[in-house]
């Protein structure tokens, strides 16, 4: 049986370095599900590995796409399983890294086949997007469905569109729906984590800003302004800068708010993760004695 270690936990905590490590260890290959990583043009701004780092093991979906394309979930599903296909052929053991969490999903367990977008629907909720904003939306799938209301990314007008659409069309909740997983994969998933207390997530979250600061996000969120009306920039770090180039707020503030809405992402990560019984974690900072015990720790899971 072929073995797939996801790597998970929220933003900040070091799940690079793990998997760097793990891929060492195991002599592998890396595949990032890290849906923000994917755009070659957001590299500071979404920490994507280092030059060094990528150098150590050989990744994959790592700024393998223009921000001017469009990438659903879906095609990320087939291309990632269709890179690992390729992958198991060479190797038993396989790293999968990233804290996008439906992305790890799709590939662990598979996504629902939802039904398509409904148009009338779309309008509808795009009509009330402009008129009332996108808290009016929030406020509805708050209501319709508070379990997916609590994880998703709710300054992510699509994402919210999405849900509220499907809803409406099954009479399901959102959350119900896709966690029912679509079809067993044929491999086996052992999920390891890192974990800290809130305090020191926190601290490193705010540390990773300013570090990025440092090392040209201001330049390459400037470089992007262009784009900024696309998808793939309506996230954290750039969303917030696009809002100081306009002249609505200074750049201290700008930044303080790049530091809250990673707070609040790692938080809704953490929710979804805290819902899961398959993770083995490991502190923040481990030594080379508990990384040792992890790799005990998955040579068992492997075996059964």
């Amino acid at each position: 049986m072929k073995n797939l270690i996801s790597v998970v936990g929220p933003t900040g905590i070091g799940k690079t370095r793990l998997a760097i490590d793990l891929a060492k260890h195991f002599n592998t290959e890396i595949i990032s599900c890290d849906s923000r990583q994917f755009f070659a043009e957001m590299k500071i701004g979404t920490a994507s590995p280092s030059a060094e780092e990528l150098a150590e093991a050989p990744h994959h979906f790592i700024g393998n796409l223009s921000v001017k394309e469009y990438y659903s979930i879906g095609q990320y599903e087939e291309d990632a399983l269709q890179k690992l296909n390729e992958l198991f052929k060479k190797y038993n053991t396989v790293i999968l890294v990233g804290g996008s969490m439906m992305y790890e999903k799709a590939v662990i367990e598979g996504l629902n086949d939802l039904p398509e977008a409904n148009t009338e629907n779309q309008q509808k909720l795009q009509d009330i997007f402009e008129t009332e904003g996108i808290e009016k939306l929030q406020e509805i799938l708050k209501e319709l469905d508070p379990e997916y209301y609590s994880v998703v990314d709710i300054h992510n007008h699509r994402r919210l569109l999405r849900a509220i659409d499907i809803i409406w069309q099954t009479g399901r909740k959102y959350s119900e729906l896709i966690s029912v997983s679509q079809d067993s994969r044929d491999f086996n998933v052992i999920r390891v984590g890192i974990e800290a207390p809130r305090e020191e997530l926190y601290e490193r979250i705010n540390r990773r800003v300013d570090i990025m600061m440092e090392k040209g996000l201001l330049d390459e969120a400037k470089g992007l302004e262009e784009f900024k009306h696309l998808t793939a920039l309506n996230t954290v770090g750039y969303a917030e800068l696009f809002t100081y180039f306009e002249g609505t707020w200074s750049l201290d503030f700008a930044v303080e708010e790049i530091k809250k809405n990673s707070r609040r992402y790692a938080k809704r990560q953490l929710t979804w993760y805290r819902k899961a019984d398959d993770i083995h974690y490991l502190q923040v900072g481990y030594s080379q004695n508990d990384f040792n015990n992890l790799i005990e720790y998955i040579n068992r899971k492997a075996l059964q």
